[in-house]
């Protein structure tokens, strides 16, 4: 206690206070003079605070220094029947009330100063809802919530700007160095300037250089739209994917299974929800709850000497050693009747500990299972970028194994066909070799035989023979071919000079044209009609008759 008064002390005779206080002035100070005193340390936090207390009624002393402890957050030191003690001794002015406030205003000033100047901001008018109802007054509030979000991010920005530690002065710095910079360049300019004014076409030279820094600004920004709308369009088949993937496994869902496994397994999740939101959750915010309290109640507790973590260990096992004297004796004065009910609570303790284990356990299982889905959307989408192609499926994996298979056996059997044919191929092959050593064998034998009979090369001869003479058939097939084409030409041409010369034969008598009859088989007897007919040996023939 005597440490908290010091500390109270010399923060009062510091700025801006300037109290000139000591511990036996201090100590001596009035309930009034203490309630002014914190009234002016909450007027240095919050400048609507800094007023004179004699110029108020004590109730709204006390209400407005309850309301600016609450805004700052101050938790009062112990339970709920000490809060009316404490806000009895803030009217009245008691030092052992008044003391722990002025010492925890005092330890956080500048916090307490920023706080306070954000909760005239921050601090959220609760409107009815039955005034929400109306039109204005809600687009009125939604705009008060806007304005209030805009607030915090911009005090957030300039919080950062502070702690980024740039001053007046490197700012200003940082202006002149630009200034001077700006000056150089201005100078540079000049500088080429004069220099492309002796070139020719200077000023198209210029308009063309513009044009091109345009197009070139101008591509980056097309660059940069593209990447935009690339990754735009890759988050878009991402969505897409986990959508058709989900939309895959609500189909086969509901392809596998009946409405009374769907509404067995939803029964299940309800109860395990509702299991969560009544008893699990509940437990955990309260727990959590009474640390926080603690942990408050810790932090705004002066720092702890050694000597009062001894006196705190001497007090806890003294409570220890309390409670093992109340086991005993409950041990001691226990009753037969009282054994059931204590079985039956051990077992029900049993149960609900089991039963919050496995909901731990079945939470912790779901947030894995979330997890592994999704990695694995992550890596499909992955390997859909890497390959092009969609990740298969279970089912689809399954059509993909049994094709494979069927493939697979397929395979196999030509696989055996090629084999087997392999195989004969072989053996034809050592046939053909068989036979050629054979034939090889016999060629000779049968020129051994020649020479002892002095007809050597005579199975040659007949060979060579046999291959003129079938060399000779084929050319002479085609030489009558070649003839027969020739003679249909010659024919068709003779009927072609016939048809030239019809207008004469009519001119001419029938004994001419009888004799004429009577010669043309001979004249188409002769060599040069059958060989190759020419026109120009009939016109002399029928030169006679005219």
């Amino acid at each position: 206690m005597g440490d908290q008064i010091q500390f109270i002390v010399e923060k009062l005779n510091q700025e801006p206070f300037r109290k000139n206080y000591n511990l036996i002035s201090f100590d001596s100070l009035e309930p009034l003079q203490l309630l002014q005193l914190l009234s002016d340390v909450l007027g240095e936090i919050d400048p609507k605070h800094a007023v004179d207390i004699r110029e108020e009624l004590p109730e709204q002393t006390a209400k407005r220094m309850l309301n600016l402890l609450g805004i700052l957050k101050y938790k009062p030191p112990g339970t709920v029947s000490d809060l009316s003690a404490f806000r009895q001794g803030l009217v009245t002015g008691s030092k052992a009330v008044i003391h722990p406030v002025l010492h925890w205003l005092l330890q956080r000033t500048n916090e307490l100063r920023t706080r306070a100047y954000l909760a005239r901001f921050l601090v959220k008018l609760e409107v009815p809802a039955e005034f929400l109802q109306d039109d204005t007054v809600a687009d009125f509030n939604k705009q008060y919530e806007e304005l209030m979000e805009a607030f915090k991010n911009l005090h957030k920005e300039h919080e950062q700007l502070k702690i980024s530690g740039l001053s007046t002065a490197e700012i200003r710095r940082d202006i002149s160095a630009m200034e001077e910079e700006k000056d150089q360049l201005a100078k540079r300019v000049e500088r080429l300037k004069k220099r492309v004014e002796t070139v020719q076409n200077h000023q198209r030279m210029l308009e063309i250089a513009r044009q091109l820094r345009l197009e070139k600004e101008r591509e980056e920004s097309l660059a940069q739209q593209k990447q935009e709308q690339k990754s735009q369009l890759f988050h878009a088949e991402e969505r897409l994917q986990r959508a058709q993937v989900q939309l895959k496994e609500m189909q086969h869902m509901v392809a596998d299974s009946k409405p009374e496994s769907l509404m067995k397994k939803l029964e299940e999740e309800i109860n395990f929800n509702s299991y969560l939101v009544t008893e699990k959750i509940p437990g955990e915010m309260e727990s959590k709850k009474t640390s926080v309290y603690y942990l408050e109640k810790v932090v705004a507790e002066p720092a702890m000497t050694q000597a009062d973590l001894t006196a705190l260990e001497s007090e806890l096992d003294e409570v220890n050693a309390q409670m093992n004297q109340l086991i005993e004796k409950r041990m001691i004065t226990y009753e037969p009747t009282d054994s059931k009910f204590s079985m039956y609570r051990q077992q029900a303790s049993i149960i609900s500990r089991k039963k919050e284990a496995k909901a731990e356990e079945l939470q912790a299982a779901k947030e894995e299972m979330s997890s592994l889905e999704r990695q694995r959307e992550q890596k499909s989408s992955q390997a859909h970028g890497l390959e092009g192609s969609e990740v298969l499926t279970e089912e689809e994996f399954k059509q993909y194994v049994s094709k494979l298979r069927s493939k697979n056996t397929f395979y196999k059997k030509k696989r055996l066909e090629i084999a087997e044919i392999t195989a004969e191929y072989g053996i034809l092959q050592r046939t053909e070799e068989l036979l050629r050593q054979r034939h090889e064998a016999i060629q000779q034998q049968l020129q051994a035989i020649e020479e002892k009979k002095g007809i050597s090369g005579y199975s040659y001869t007949q060979e060579e023979l046999e291959r003129v003479s079938a060399v000779k058939s084929e050319m002479d097939e085609v030489k009558g071919q070649t003839l027969d084409n020739m003679s249909e030409m010659d024919f068709f041409l003779f009927l072609s000079v016939l048809c030239a010369w019809a207008v004469p034969w009519t001119s001419l008598g029938c004994s001419q044209l009888e004799q004429w009859q009577q010669n043309l088989p001979h004249l188409w007897e002769r060599p040069h009609c059958q060989m190759g007919f020419s026109p120009f040996l009939i016109r002399p023939q029928l030169q006679l008759y005219h």
